[in-house]
């Protein structure tokens, strides 16, 4: 009999197959071979004990900056994937602002061999929308889907030309490409450093105001409706965005969208609370409770369809300065389902629904082959003990920044275990090969 892991006693929880309850999954050959309530496991074949624990399809993350190659220093494309599976993630998508940025099939090659080398989670590139996320000439998306991007974006920009992205639009609709849209007005941003509100005035910084998404978020969904193609709208953070995007979706548009979770469970306010650590700059900025409550709504009710992590890696060299020239971004990866298994807890979103929006909804989002444990997908699992308590510290994370707003905190809430084609790739925070 060929190698085989029968998970026994947990809770499989699987949206895309409407699976909720005590199942035993049996991984065969690379690929899910069973979910059935009762297995007979031959004598000597291999278990997991998955009693008390939640057994899941593989989680999947549409937005991971892994920033290889140029930025090593800050996180590899393997200390990234080993980070990955340490939060349940097994799929992750990873963003083209690298240095060079991925717009050339060699980039798009190098990540794919680093992740290959790895051997953690599977890792997916997004090529640029345009040549060195200048927004000024395509990229050569032919190339890039060649090559395996799945996706495609200027992110950490907006695509300023209208212009440009209708055309962007139609281009990658050619090649079945979705893309994810960075929504900022910068002459609207400014130098704004923070949301706009009572909070930044009071701390004498900046600030953002909402609708430098929000108008960027209708001119794109305009765009869409005009040239056709998949819009994803990248992490989606005020009420007039979650306005507009249900809208879009009651009319039919092909777009999609993500939410972070600190967006989802951060406010404004905890910049102020923190004493202006750079533990709580990203962008977009965390905003008022209005919008984090939009924001929960709508992923409760499915209009937003991802929880994305925006894992955004950096050193203390770009963190450990003053707020106003501190980088954007916060790492997220191994934190994920803790805070965003707190909103269940709250009674904000159903644990079904959770568990849809890290992974069906974003497997489905970019047409992924992930997500699911229907019979001969990959075996991609993820095990998690939702009554673990642990402190997040840098001793804990396995990616090489430790820039997390949670630093400090006690969450609920951990990956016990992470299976890549069938292989255990992480067990109870040990990486294993």
């Amino acid at each position: 009999m060929s190698d085989a892991i029968f998970i026994e006693g947990g809770r499989v929880i699987d949206p895309a197959n409407g699976v909720d309850g005590i199942r035993t999954v049996v991984l065969r050959d690379g690929v899910v071979a069973e979910v059935a309530e009762r297995v007979e496991r031959p004598a000597g074949a291999r278990s997991l004990d998955a009693r008390g624990r939640w057994v899941t399809p593989g989680l999947v993350d549409l937005h991971v900056h892994l920033r290889e190659p140029g930025q090593e220093y800050k996180e590899t494309v393997a200390t990234g994937a080993r980070a990955a599976v340490a939060g349940g993630f097994t799929t992750i998508v990873a963003m083209p602002n690298t240095r060079p940025v991925n717009d050339t099939l060699a980039v798009t090659e190098l990540v794919l061999a680093r992740a290959a080398r790895a051997g953690l989670a599977r890792v997916y590139p997004c090529g640029c929308i345009s040549k060195g996320s200048a927004g000024e000439e395509l990229a050569e998306y032919g190339e890039l889907k060649a090559g395996g991007c799945v996706a495609l974006s200027d992110d950490g920009r907006p695509v300023a030309s209208s212009a440009l992205m209708r055309r962007a639009l139609e281009y990658a609709r050619a090649f079945g490409l979705p893309l994810t849209v960075h929504e900022e007005d910068l002459l609207l941003v400014g130098k704004g450093v923070m949301h706009e509100g009572a909070a930044a005035t009071r701390l004498g910084l900046k600030g953002i105001p909402g609708q430098a998404e929000e108008v960027m978020v209708r001119r794109d969904l305009a765009l869409l409706e005009l040239a056709g193609g998949r819009l994803h709208l990248a992490h989606v953070s005020t009420a007039g965005s979650v306005r507009a995007l249900r809208e879009a979706k009651r009319r039919g548009l092909a777009v999609t969208a993500e939410v972070t979770p600190h967006h989802l469970t951060l406010t404004d306010e905890d910049v102020a609370s923190s004493g202006y650590s750079t533990d709580f700059k990203m962008s977009p900025p965390l905003r008022d409770a209005a919008d984090v409550a939009a924001c929960v709504e709508a992923l409760a009710d499915g209009t937003i369809d991802a929880i994305a992590t925006d894992h955004a890696p950096h050193s203390p060299v770009e963190k450990d300065v003053e707020f106003d020239a501190a980088a954007n971004g916060v790492v997220g990866l191994e934190t994920a389902f803790p805070v965003c298994l707190a909103l269940v807890r709250a009674g904000k979103l159903g644990e079904g629904r959770l568990v849809e929006a890290l992974t069906a909804a974003p497997a489905r989002a970019f047409s992924l082959p992930a997500g699911t444990l229907s019979r001969g997908a990959p075996a991609d699992v993820a095990l998690f003990d939702p009554g673990a308590t642990w402190t997040c510290t840098p001793e804990r994370l396995h990616s090489k920044s430790a820039n997390s707003p949670w630093r400090g905190r006690t969450l609920t809430g951990r990956c016990t275990h992470a299976i890549v084609g069938g292989r255990l790739v992480h067990q109870d925070g040990e990486e294993h090969r």
